[in-house]
């Protein structure tokens, strides 16, 4: 597999993003709170601007080919992760987190995520570097997904899972949250706290989100090192982007087509790949179907950024003109988690 970089950066990098990570989660632990809207705007905007410098190290170390690569993946997985955002408010109104911890909760599912984007990335490197038809099946599956997304039917995304009612039934679930931990006693009985499911729940959500991030960045880049930076990167700043965009999620009514829009991207780019560098000998007798075109990561970045804009403001405008209609402005009719 190419080294997009020189090992010195890749090794300091990760350590240093480990340390934000250590650092991140020890302040949540050690101040619990809910961040105020000044706050989580702070911390998205340092994230953010910590990629963008990042990107910039990758083309002075680098070249403009791997920085657009790692923009292009950081903006597709930062996407993904705002199609997160929508699942945890719904798992964190239907087990009733209590507001305070709900950053320890955040944090902790993020760790989750990543460990399991780790665990994918890795596999789907090493599928890459032996089985050149698996983009095939990435593609296939990048282009499903965005028909689903798009068009499928959403309603049950709130319904508890059957591991989820396995777990109520075969242990003692106590009925109200102790902070964050796992374990509590009640009436003199050891019982766990409704924060185990919590956390088994983020943690399933995030394997089925981590199906199709991992495809879809790998789609981009093959480079390991940029699928798993522009992975963190894009988690690092999710529970500030929780807490800062707050009731506006479900006014976002357009961002979901969005999102489809740019895993069908992905995915008829990943096909495209696939066909160009072909070895399947039941296709094109096993020869590479060269007029297939190849799509560069420049395109992909427009095609990503244009397709998160329109579905934003499009959502934004709808919502302002359904909210006027009421006789009412869009931000007066939205909660924030903010509030008291």
């Amino acid at each position: 597999m190419e080294s997009a970089l020189p090992l010195w950066f890749e090794i300091t990098s990760l350590v240093v993003l480990t340390l934000i990570l250590v650092a991140d989660l020890l302040l949540v632990i050690k101040r619990p709170h809910v961040p105020s809207f000044k706050e989580a705007t702070l911390w998205v905007v340092f994230y953010v601007t910590l990629a963008l410098i990042f990107a910039g190290l990758i083309f002075l170390l680098g070249d403009s080919q791997h920085a657009g690569e790692f923009l292009a993946g950081w903006l597709t997985e930062y996407s993904l992760s705002i199609d997160n955002l929508f699942v945890f408010v719904v798992i964190m109104a239907r087990f009733a987190v209590p507001r305070k911890i709900q950053q320890e909760v955040l944090m902790v599912g993020i760790i989750i995520a990543l460990i399991l984007r780790l665990i994918f990335i890795l596999l789907g490197a090493a599928l890459i570097e032996n089985f050149s038809w698996i983009f095939y099946i990435f593609g296939a599956f990048l282009l499903y997904t965005a028909f689903n997304q798009a068009f499928g039917n959403h309603e049950s995304d709130g319904e508890e899972s059957g591991l989820i009612k396995m777990l109520r039934r075969r242990l003692s679930i106590a009925p109200d949250f102790h902070g964050i931990k796992l374990r509590t006693v009640v009436d003199g009985k050891r019982m766990f706290t409704p924060v185990l499911i919590v956390f088994i729940a983020i943690g399933t959500t995030d394997l089925i989100f981590a199906l199709d991030s991992i495809p879809a960045i790998f789609g981009i880049t093959q480079s390991p090192f940029i699928v798993f930076t522009a992975n963190v990167f894009a988690l690092m700043g999710l529970r500030q982007l929780y807490f800062l965009l707050g009731g506006l999620l479900e006014r976002l009514e357009y961002l979901k087509y969005g999102i489809a829009f740019i895993l069908f991207f992905i995915g008829v780019k990943l096909v495209f790949h696939a066909l160009h560098t072909n070895e399947l000998p039941f296709i094109n007798g096993g020869e590479h179907v060269e007029w297939v075109p190849e799509i560069d990561t420049w395109t992909s970045l427009i095609v990503i950024i244009a397709s998160m804009a329109v579905a934003t403001v499009a959502s934004l405008i709808k919502a302002r003109i359904d909210a006027r209609k009421r006789g009412h402005k869009l931000m007066d009719e939205v909660p924030h988690f903010t509030d008291e």
